[in-house]
């Protein structure tokens, strides 16, 4: 009925819950032990006594007292060894099942991962961030756009007009005589000119010849 209304136990709950009863199972068959051992020493005591007194029946009574006592113990040091190894494969169990949620979780985990960022989103994001691009680029040319006065100016008039000043341009760069640019001079060392030669005087001869070459250039 309680299992209905609340649901099932979780299986860390169990195992933690039979984990606990183990423990207290443990715990009371160490305390039979060790009432026992105790036991097990009274009768050898006893058994000491009956034959110093020469009680043999007696004495005997009490060593089969201890050996029953014995058999106990050897009966409860094999269940603990029964419930020690199952605490152990439970702890195991309760590890390997810890370990296995884990692993479905970070499973569960990166498949929502994938599922936020499958190809669709990532289409759609694209997408969206075209759009936003592309009106971006439409207002930055709206703005861009002349208004007022400037609007009314002809594009190809204007065109037009700087086509002619780049051909006058041209043209005058045409007319213009090309000029160079004069040599420097050389400087020569004085040491190095050649020593002007001195004028002398013109004979006689040279005198008439250049007054004949006078005549015929007339």
């Amino acid at each position: 009925m309680f299992k209905g209304i609340f649901g099932k136990t979780k299986p860390e709950t169990n195992a933690l819950t039979t984990l606990d009863k183990l423990n207290e199972t443990l715990e009371m068959l160490e305390k039979k032990e060790s009432v026992l051992l105790k036991k097990t020493a009274a009768e050898v005591e006893k058994a000491k006594e009956y034959a110093k007194g020469r009680n043999k029946k007696a004495a005997i009574q009490c060593l089969k007292r201890k050996k029953l006592y014995e058999q106990q113990i050897e009966q409860l040091g094999n269940f603990q060894l029964r419930v020690h190894d199952q605490m152990i494969m439970l702890e195991g169990a309760k590890a390997t099942t810890e370990t296995v949620d884990a692993l479905r979780t970070g499973a569960s985990a990166m498949k929502a991962m994938q599922k936020a960022t499958s190809i669709d989103d990532v289409d759609k994001t694209m997408d969206e961030i075209n759009e936003q691009t592309e009106n971006m680029k439409q207002i930055q040319e709206a703005l861009s756009t002349p208004i007022g006065a400037a609007a009314d100016f002809d594009e190809d008039e204007l065109e037009a007009e700087l086509e002619e000043l780049e051909g006058a341009e041209l043209e005058e760069q045409l007319l213009q005589p090309a000029t160079t640019a004069p040599a420097a001079p050389v400087q020569v060392p004085a040491s190095s000119q050649p020593a002007r030669p001195v004028p002398q005087k013109q004979t006689a001869e040279e005198d008439e010849l250049a007054a004949l070459q006078a005549e015929m250039a007339l």
